[in-house]
């Protein structure tokens, strides 16, 4: 058996924590600093909304790519370097055509990495570990989430109302992550398959639903269900500061929410390991469904720590164990494809939930939009525990 936390796994898993840095230095600011430029909530969800469809897509194509050609690194590197150089550009100009233009590209480095990471920390686990493997570097990764939106706190103290200087900052981490790729050594080409010679098509790894295992098939729409509910957690900081709270407090509650999402993520996916990856991530989505339906009852500062505590227990039992749950469905020449292609169909999801949560939250308030998904999430849990199999891997599906 491999250990359970090669050199492969804590090199992509500190990649993943200086990007998350990047990131969520702008993640919490975003929509403030969108606002500030005249972006209306519905703008702000279409904006999400193309922006993770454009992750989503090229998830999928470069997915199946990596399969092909047999190749992981590679992806990874120009994918990461691609976020690392997009992000502080957002600083050259308040256009909003240029502010679509630079956070699609961001989002298309994303595209081009995950599939082919999430490959890669599947090669280095076996089903027995996999649960811990993935929740180890989702702890990493939102350990980043924690830092990034601490960074930019300080920066909002030092120069009050200057987010350009914090795009700019955001290269720093970015460049550090992008140097870590070059730890990382291709392996034999392993995974390539018979038609490896073929053309891949932008949309090509779509023909791969009729070929993939039926458990994975029923994962995969109970997740789309849910998905289609799931707006972009911008929503949830919207409804903080919709309530009265300051910059300052938005920014802070969206770290205590990451520290406590960081700190739960390898126990979670410990626990999956143990107890069913099934089970786990049905349990997260009970206890996203109980998140959102405080989110549309209350506007006490003090509901709101105890309700992104919840929501941190829920994505902790859910982000990596899903991508694990999904990885044990899949055989090995087919990881990158058939996640990818996950990833592909929950971003285009994810651009109609973000856009419907938009309109309805100017036609019918901040509350509706909170109800109508967490009665959607318990829809999606109901599916998901009536349909499908736990823990089932590749194996004895074959």
């Amino acid at each position: 058996m491999k250990r359970i936390f090669s050199r492969v796994v804590i090199t992509l898993s500190l990649v993943s924590f200086f990007t998350d840095i990047a990131s969520e230095m702008l993640y919490p600011v975003m929509p403030i600093y969108l606002k500030s430029i005249g972006f209306t909530a519905l703008l702000i969800g279409i904006l999400e909304g193309i922006a993770e469809a454009t992750a989503g897509l090229s998830k999928g194509y470069f997915g199946e790519l990596s399969d092909r050609l047999g190749k992981r690194v590679i992806f990874i590197r120009w994918g990461y370097f691609l976020s690392a150089l997009s992000k502080p550009t957002m600083a050259i100009s308040k256009w909003p055509v240029w502010i679509f233009i630079v956070r699609t590209t961001d989002r298309m480095g994303k595209g081009l990495r995950t599939s082919a990471r999430d490959a890669l920390l599947s090669d280095e686990s076996t089903p027995e570990t996999r649960g811990k493997v993935f929740g180890f570097h989702r702890g990493m990764d939102t350990l980043g989430a924690a830092v990034g939106p601490a960074v930019a706190l300080l920066l909002l103290w030092l120069y009050p109302g200057n987010y350009t200087y914090i795009f700019l900052i955001t290269i720093i981490p970015g460049l550090a992550a992008v140097l870590l790729t070059f730890l990382l050594k291709e392996k034999a080409k392993e995974h390539i398959h018979s038609n490896s010679k073929g053309i891949v098509s932008p949309f090509s790894f779509l023909k791969y639903w009729n070929q993939s295992p039926i458990n994975y098939r029923h994962i995969v729409i109970g997740l789309i269900i849910f998905t289609l509910i799931n707006s972009s957690d911008a929503f949830l900081l919207l409804k903080v500061k919709e309530a009265g709270a300051s910059d300052t407090m938005v920014i802070g509650l969206y770290i205590f929410y990451n520290l406590a999402y960081a700190l739960l993520s390898y126990p979670m996916g410990w626990l999956s390991d143990k107890l069913g990856m099934k089970r786990m991530v049905v349990f997260g989505i009970a206890i996203f469904a109980i998140t959102y339906l405080g989110f549309a009852l209350t506007t006490k500062w003090s509901m709101f720590i105890l309700l992104f505590g919840l929501y941190s227990l829920y994505a902790a039992s859910t982000e990596g164990v899903l991508k694990a749950w999904l990885a044990n469905n899949l055989p090995k020449t087919k990881t990158a494809t058939g996640i990818g292609l996950y990833n592909s169909l929950q971003s285009i999801a994810t651009l109609l939930a973000s856009s419907l949560a938009g309109l309805i939250w100017v036609v019918a308030g901040s509350s509706t939009v909170f109800i109508i998904s967490a009665v959607g999430a318990a829809l999606a849990g109901i599916y998901l525990f009536t349909f499908t199999r736990t823990n089932v891997t590749y194996q004895e599906n074959e």
